[in-house]
């Protein structure tokens, strides 16, 4: 069956769109709560509503605000005035709407994954409203990919502006999220089991969206509700890992890394019963998208990363190669992906703007530019009756407004006709002002979800001349 590059478009968005949709956060989250015969249910947790006191909600994520109004939904109008349910989620700030009992804090600008002075007040008001509850209470947590980001509470004598140059400084090295959030949790009051240690409810149920590769709970949102103690000289380890010399480090980090043994920190017994469901991650993103393209017509093939995939730049030129194989042999002529690689920054004084994802695509055009100089054809030849699109579920990717990006024959032929350098933008990390000129960034606004990176490659098999 002929597909035109119309179709192929078509198609790959639809699919990609049909993947964030299955992990939709309201639904999740209202589809894990039952209420009958006096008892709430939540996941596999059945607590008797008799004896139950104050509901109360807290949590941090990108997906906060879908996840907040799916709980609403599911308790209802007359259990949320019965349990005198209140809450508060710190989340984005274009996230932020008006609940009818749960508060939405705006804990940063949109499009700015770094901690901020709003993100600190927001997180002392959901300290102080966990260490308000009695035995009777429950405390449902509601956590999402950008927990960490959006929940900062630094360790006395280290500020939020040595915080900020640490995330800077790693996420500039290539830092991985493992590697992150070891150095987040050392420095904070709430990660790594802070929230848990602070709760003094009865009952403390942690619902979690998965934005991490494979699922660890003490790695995503740097597990507030997990209980772990971090040796310092870990963290510190990460620094050496990624080649940070002592003085790029600021000092307070430094001495408190340096001087505090594991056996210092706070361990406070913890009473509280504790349970952790996951409702969503990249494998149920990716299930769904598989199930789109094969209603399409598609046969398709999907993988899921279970670790961190190394440079987006070898990623996107891997799944051009794939691209091209698909169209070339029998078998799948769709590619379903998920994953989250990472960017090398250049130095800020020549970097441009862009994101992972961006960065991943403009790679397979790179490819595909190569391939076609190779074949001594012209690079929209060598896309002919191919699309590959990236984008973060989240609808974030880097400090942009976009997803993500897409590449087909008629991206290539706009690049080709502005004098577009690949190279140039690739080497800057300037991927987004690439495809802002092409007219080809992926912008969907926020999602309210958030399951890492999914991709999409479609082709249509045909004879060249």
């Amino acid at each position: 069956m002929h597909r035109s590059s119309e179709k192929l478009h078509e198609d790959a968005l639809a699919i990609w769109r049909a993947g964030v949709d299955a992990v939709d956060a309201r639904r999740l989250v209202a589809n894990a709560i039952q209420l009958s015969d006096g008892q709430l249910t939540v996941g596999d947790v059945t607590v008797r509503l008799s004896d139950v006191g104050r509901i109360v909600v807290v949590g941090a994520g990108k997906a906060g605000a879908g996840m907040a109004t799916g709980l609403e939904d599911a308790l209802g109008s007359d259990l949320l005035v019965e349990k005198k349910v209140t809450g508060w989620l710190n989340v984005p700030e274009n996230c932020v709407k008006r609940m009818s009992h749960i508060h939405l804090h705006a804990a940063r600008p949109a499009g700015l994954n770094e901690p901020m002075p709003e993100g600190i007040t927001g997180t002392q008001e959901i300290l102080k409203l966990v260490r308000s509850l009695d035995k009777r209470d429950v405390c449902i947590c509601l956590i999402s990919g950008g927990g960490s980001a959006l929940m900062p509470a630094p360790v006395s004598g280290v500020t939020l502006d040595d915080k900020q140059k640490v995330t800077q400084l790693l996420s500039e090295r290539g830092a991985n999220i493992q590697q992150l959030n070891l150095v987040r949790r050392a420095l904070s009051r709430i990660k790594g089991g802070g929230l848990l240690r602070a709760c003094t409810a009865g009952r403390l149920i942690t619902l979690i969206l998965s934005d991490v590769l494979g699922d660890p709970l003490e790695v995503i949102a740097s597990g507030p509700t997990i209980l772990h103690h971090d040796s310092p000289r870990a963290a510190g380890n990460v620094f050496r890992e990624l080649g940070i010399s002592d003085d790029e480090v600021p000092a307070s980090i430094f001495a408190f890394l340096n001087n505090l043994s594991s056996s210092e920190r706070e361990r406070v017994p913890v009473s509280t019963i504790q349970d952790h469901i996951i409702l969503g991650n990249l494998a149920v993103a990716v299930d769904a998208a598989g199930v789109e393209a094969e209603r399409r017509g598609y046969s398709h093939a999907m993988t899921v990363a279970r670790q961190s995939e190394g440079e987006a730049d070898q990623v996107g030129s891997h799944l051009a190669e794939m691209a091209r194989r698909m169209q070339n042999t029998s078998g799948p002529d769709c590619l379903i992906s998920g994953g989250e690689p990472v960017v090398s920054l250049v130095d800020i004084t020549s970097r441009g703007k862009g994101g992972r994802n961006q960065q991943l695509v403009l790679a397979a055009l790179k490819n595909f530019e190569e391939y076609a100089s190779q074949q001594k054809i012209d690079i929209a030849q060598s896309l002919e009756g191919i699309f590959l699109m990236s984008g973060g579920t989240d609808g974030e990717d880097g400090p942009t407004d976009a997803a993500g990006a897409w590449v087909d024959a008629t991206v290539a032929r706009v690049s080709e006709k502005l004098g577009l350098g690949i190279d140039g933008f690739l080497h800057r990390n300037d991927a987004y002002h690439f495809f802002q000129a092409t007219k080809s960034l992926l912008i969907t606004g926020p999602t309210h979800t958030n399951v890492c990176d999914l991709r999409v490659v479609v082709t249509d098999r045909i004879e060249r001349g």
